[in-house]
C-alpha cells in the first residue's frame, strides 16, 4: 500500500506517518514548511516534498501507485492537494481514519488519551512508563519526545498509545480498550456548540470504550508522585500510573502486589516532552497551554519549579489561540493568572474564524484580571525579547503559553542569542 500525507511534518501527522512507515506502508508527503518531525521522517527515509503544496508533487505519486490521500481536518476544501485527489478517484480520508486502519490492520489493543487539558502529558508518561518497563507498546504522541521518537511500530507489539483528539470528533472514531480521560471542560465552540454537545461526545466515547480511567474514579498510586512538580503533573502522573498497571495486569498476568515498585519509579524520573513546561534555556520555559484551565495548570507547575530552582517570581508571555475559542473563554481568565509577578498578554493567534466576531485585544481581556495590575499588552518584538532576557537575568522564571508561532519566535531568539 502507497499513502500520501498532506501536512506531514507537524506533531500531529508525522506520527502518524512513522507508525505507517514501521507497518510495511509505503508513505510519501508534503508540508508548507519543515514542521516538528520533519528530521525523524526524513531519517525513517520517507519522501516529503516541502513548498508550495499545488499538487504536483502528489500527482507524480499517484502515478507512481499512491492510492490513499490523507489530510488534516483544517485543510480547505478548494485546497489544490485534495483537488487533485479527487480528480484521480483515489481513497480520501482524515488522519483518524488512518489511525484506525492501522489499529485494526495490526491487531493492536488501542489505549486512548482524552481530554479538555493534559493528555498530552499523560500519553508521554505512559510511554515512557511502558518503554521503561520493556512492555510491547506502539505509540503515537502530538509532540515531540526528548527520550524517543514521537511514533514507533515494531513487530510483536499488543498496544497502541495514542492521544485521541476531540476536535473535529476525530476521537469517535474509535472504539478503544481502554480509555483516559483526564479532564472534560467546554472547548472548540467552533465545533461544539454548547457545553452539553462537548460533554455528550466525551460520554459517547466512553461508551465505545471496553474500560475507563478518570480522575474521580478508584484510583491507586494516588500519593506517590507528591515530588513533581505542580498539581497538575501529579495528577498526570496518577492517570498514567493507572493505565500502564492495566497494561502490565493484561499482558503478564502479574499480581497486583509485583506491580507497584516497577511501575512507580519511572514516572518519577519523566523527563518531560516537547511544548509541556519544556526548559528551552535557563530559566525560560515553553508550554502549550492557551485555555484558562490550562494556563491554571501550568502556573501550578511553574511557581512550583520556582520554589525549586530558587527563583524570584514567574513571569508570562502569553498568546491566546482563536478569537472564536476567545469569545467563549474570555470571562474564565479572572483568576487564571494568580501568583504571577508579570503578564506580558499578546494578541490572538487568529486560525478558522468567526469572521462575524469582533476582534478581541489585549486590553479586553486584562481588564478582567483579578490582578489586572500586573499584566500588559505587548507584541512579539525586539522590546518584548529584551524585557524576557531582563527578567530572567534578575532570577525569575519566564514562561511563554501558547498554541500558537510565539514558540517559533522564542526558539529563534534563543538561538540568536546563543
Amino acid at each position: 500500500m502507497k499513502i500520501y500525507i498532506s501536512g506531514i511534518s507537524g506533531t500531529g501527522m508525522g506520527p502518524l506517518a512513522l507508525m505507517a512507515k514501521k507497518a510495511g506502508i509505503d508513505v510519501y508527503g508534503s508540508d508548507l514548511s519543515k514542521g516538528a518531525i520533519y528530521q525523524e521522517l526524513v531519517d525513517a527515509g520517507i519522501e516529503i516534498f516541502i513548498g508550495e503544496q499545488d499538487g504536483k508533487f502528489l500527482e507524480s505519486k499517484i502515478k507512481d501507485g499512491v492510492e490513499w490521500f490523507v489530510h488534516t481536518s483544517a485543510l480547505p476544501e478548494d485546497a489544490p492537494e485534495l483537488l487533485v485527489a479527487k480528480k484521480a478517484g483515489i481513497r480520501i480520508s482524515k488522519r483518524d481514519n488512518l489511525t484506525e486502519f492501522l489499529v485494526q490492520k495490526l491487531g493492536l489493543k488501542m489505549v486512548a488519551v482524552a481530554g479538555t487539558h493534559g493528555k498530552t502529558t499523560t500519553t508521554s508518561m505512559i510511554v515512557w512508563a511502558c518503554l521503561q518497563l520493556e512492555l510491547p507498546v506502539a505509540y503515537i504522541v502530538g509532540t515531540t519526545l526528548g527520550f524517543a521518537p514521537s511514533g514507533s511500530y515494531k513487530e510483536g507489539d499488543k498496544y497502541f498509545i495514542y492521544e485521541a483528539d476531540e476536535y473535529d470528533r476525530n476521537f469517535l472514531k474509535f472504539h478503544p480498550w481502554l480509555s483516559v480521560i483526564t479532564s472534560v471542560s467546554y472547548d472548540h465552540p467552533d465545533i461544539y456548540k454548547t457545553p452539553e454537545e462537548y460533554r455528550e461526545a466525551f460520554r459517547q466515547f466512553e461508551g465505545q470504550s471496553e474500560m475507563v480511567i478518570k480522575g474521580d474514579g478508584d484510583l491507586m498510586f494516588k500519593d506517590v508522585y507528591h515530588e513533581l512538580a505542580g498539581e497538575a503533573r501529579r495528577y498526570d502522573a496518577v492517570l498514567a500510573a493507572n493505565a500502564v498497571w492495566e497494561i502490565c495486569l493484561d499482558d503478564s498476568n502479574t499480581t497486583n502486589g509485583d506491580l507497584i515498585d516497577p511501575i512507580t519509579p519511572p514516572l518519577w524520573d519523566f523527563p518531560g516532552v516537547g511544548r509541556r513546561f519544556e526548559k528551552l534555556a535557563d530559566g525560560i520555559y515553553t508550554d502549550y497551554a492557551h485555555h484558562p484551565e490550562e494556563i491554571k495548570a501550568t502556573m501550578d507547575v511553574a511557581l512550583d519549579q520556582m520554589d525549586i530552582d530558587s527563583k524570584k517570581g514567574v513571569v508570562v508571555v502569553y498568546q491566546p489561540h482563536q478569537n472564536t475559542r476567545q469569545h467563549e473563554v474570555q470571562d474564565l481568565y479572572y483568576d487564571a493568572f494568580i501568583g504571577a509577578e508579570k503578564v506580558f498578554w499578546l494578541p490572538t493567534y487568529l486560525t478558522r474564524e468567526d469572521e462575524s466576531l469582533p476582534i478581541l485585544k489585549p486590553m479586553d481581556f486584562i481588564s478582567g484580571l483579578n490582578n489586572a495590575e500586573v499584566a500588559e499588552p505587548a507584541d512579539l518584538n525586539d522590546e518584548l525579547w529584551r524585557e524576557i532576557k531582563k527578567y530572567r537575568d534578575d532570577g525569575y522564571l519566564v514562561v511563554l503559553m501558547t498554541a500558537g508561532p510565539a514558540d517559533t519566535w522564542l526558539r529563534q531568539k534563543i538561538n540568536d542569542f546563543d
